[in-house]
């Protein structure tokens, strides 16, 4: 991949798809070509003996050194957190760094060695105050279709905000525990399932994880006969802990699909280290009854 110049006005990004080896090397496939304007880069320092580390506002996507002068990784348990330094002493010429977020932002640094860096921590959200929004350098993934990142989690926030509650009798409750389909809405072939958990007991629920399959009717009380698995392509709040006696909501986000009448959605939420689990069971008459997002104006 071409290595990104200081003031360059196109930049060609390959990216979708990558690995962060050891010694902070990427490895790209599934290469995909992007149009951006000119990009402003972040200057930064650093040093060979002292480890860098920058905060994005979202988990690292990708990563590509302009020389090998650098080393990069992703800290560990940390999928925001980007560590970088020298990999050599006294470099004299300066490179430089790109990286992309899962909300899709592009990043360019600029890096000039220094032995004794004023600066050794950077917060990219602290750092981006005062940029128009309209103006951001935002990359389109493949999965998002159309729609930028930073869209779609315009238009989750919107959902979460509104909470609006426009399927009736879509849950379940058990062990002190109720999980509800509070609405299902479409925009640009993506489905935005709007959910809510209440906690009525004292015991703190913590989710595992959430799954949408789909399964023939005959079949669909606990089996993994025939099943076809949906993964979210986005989930807009971290599935943690609902304490005792509260309520928390959250947005998925998956492709757009239907289902066979003899067939039915499930939306499951497992409890780590428990078994207050939770199914919500769906027809394709409720999938089409799903609301057009752009007809209720959520773009505004």
């Amino acid at each position: 991949m071409k290595t990104i110049k200081k003031n360059m006005v196109i930049v060609l990004v390959l990216f979708l798809g990558y690995s962060m080896e050891s010694q902070g090397q990427v490895t790209v496939t599934n290469a995909q070509k992007l149009y951006l304007e000119k990009i402003d880069p972040y200057p930064i320092e650093v040093t060979y003996s002292k480890t860098s580390h920058l905060l994005f506002p979202s988990a690292i996507r990708y990563v590509d050194l302009g020389s090998d002068y650098l080393i990069a990784s992703k800290a560990e348990d940390a999928e925001n957190v980007l560590r970088v330094k020298a990999s050599v002493r006294n470099f004299d010429e300066e490179t430089n760094f790109s990286v992309i977020t899962e909300d899709g932002h592009f990043y360019n640094f600029n890096v000039l060695y220094n032995s004794s860096p004023v600066d050794m921590n950077y917060n990219l959200l602290e750092m981006q105050k005062g940029i128009n929004r309209e103006h951001r350098n935002d990359v389109l993934f493949e999965e998002l279709g159309k729609n930028s990142p930073s869209l779609v989690d315009d238009l989750m926030g919107t959902i979460y905000k509104k909470d609006k509650r426009l399927i009736k009798n879509k849950g379940a409750r058990s062990y002190g525990v109720e999980f509800m389909l509070k609405g299902i809405y479409v925009d640009d072939g993506k489905f935005y399932f709007h959910t809510q958990v209440t906690n009525c007991s004292y015991v703190s629920f913590h989710v595992d994880f959430v799954t949408f399959k789909v399964v023939d009717k005959k079949l669909a009380k606990r089996t993994v006969i025939q099943e076809m698995t949906f993964n979210p392509l986005r989930i807009y709040k971290p599935l943690d802990e609902i304490k005792g006696k509260t309520v928390e909501r959250n947005i998925f986000l998956l492709d757009q699909f239907t289902i066979a009448d003899d067939k039915v959605l499930l939306i499951e939420i497992y409890e780590k280290n428990g078994a207050r689990h939770q199914l919500i069971k769906l027809k394709n008459s409720d999938l089409l009854k799903a609301i057009l997002i752009k007809d209720r104006k959520f773009h505004n």
